[in-house]
């Protein structure tokens, strides 16, 4: 499966919206979930085989060393009348194979892609939900809050590197926002929850974003304040001071332990 640039805006300095069309959609279909992803694949530099290609094929064919390399993107938004697909991206510079793409995607530019996939919801029966993250995590979030019917409290805790990295964010639900600017201290998404005062009733968690960041949140959503863990969806997206190469050889064994230290 494929899709064309058909559009493409700065959010933000670090993020990039790209929506992508064209009859390569044609397969697509939406699950039922507002952290759905797809994996995109971006072909190493010199590939020989053309801009339309099968992953699977190629891994079948061809060394490793020229197989496209996968990353994992949130679906911010499936326009199932105009067929387009609408994908968020965070670019650091020249760090990173996507982000590289999408700072200098042009409009026909082909991307590849396998899914989607997903697996969370803001569940309609909760009192309250909350929804914790960094710009990793921004378009499920964003995406989820769009989701909420009026009225429904959602505290949203977000971290980013400063107020023009801020983003829109738009819900019927009754939103208390705040936005925390990155600085020498990297734990202000667990000190911002450690002095929130929870709302009365059920809650529905979504946590997201760097891996220790999450971890220090999930360990004090359970342990201090009793969350069940289902009613939490929790995963590190992505670890500092790792590239993304070096973060997905180790986020298994990083998933395991986390797990086990909060069952």
């Amino acid at each position: 499966m494929h899709g064309r640039v058909v559009e493409k805006h700065w959010l933000t300095p670090a993020m990039v919206r790209v929506v992508l069309g064209g009859d390569g959609l044609d397969g697509f279909v939406m699950v039922d979930a507002t952290d759905a992803y797809v994996n995109l694949a971006f072909a190493p530099a010199g590939a020989a085989y053309s801009r339309v290609f099968d992953p699977a094929e190629l891994r079948a064919s061809l060394p490793r060393s020229q197989w496209p390399a996968f990353r994992r993107f949130t679906v911010r938004r499936w326009d199932a009348a105009a067929r387009q697909l609408t994908i968020d991206f965070v670019v650091h510079g020249d760090v990173g194979v996507a982000g590289r793409w999408a700072a200098s995607a042009e409009p026909g530019d082909v991307l590849v892609l396998e899914g989607p996939a997903g697996g969370y919801r803001p569940d309609p029966d909760a009192d309250w939900h909350l929804l914790v993250g960094d710009e990793s995590a921004l378009p499920a979030i964003a995406a989820s809050l769009e989701a909420l019917p009026a009225g429904v409290p959602a505290v949203v805790r977000l971290l980013c590197d400063g107020p023009g990295h801020q983003a829109e964010l738009r819900s019927a639900a009754e939103l208390d926002v705040e936005w925390l600017h990155r600085g020498p201290d990297d734990d202000q998404l667990l000190a911002s929850l450690r002095e929130l005062t929870f709302p009365e009733g059920r809650v529905h968690v979504f946590v997201h974003g760097e891996a220790e960041e999450i971890r220090g949140v999930r360990r004090h959503l359970l342990l201090d304040r009793g969350l069940p863990r289902a009613d939490m969806s929790c995963s590190p997206y992505w670890r500092r001071t790792m590239s993304d190469e070096a973060w997905r050889e180790v986020k298994q064994g990083f998933v395991a332990a986390m797990e086990a230290e909060v069952a």
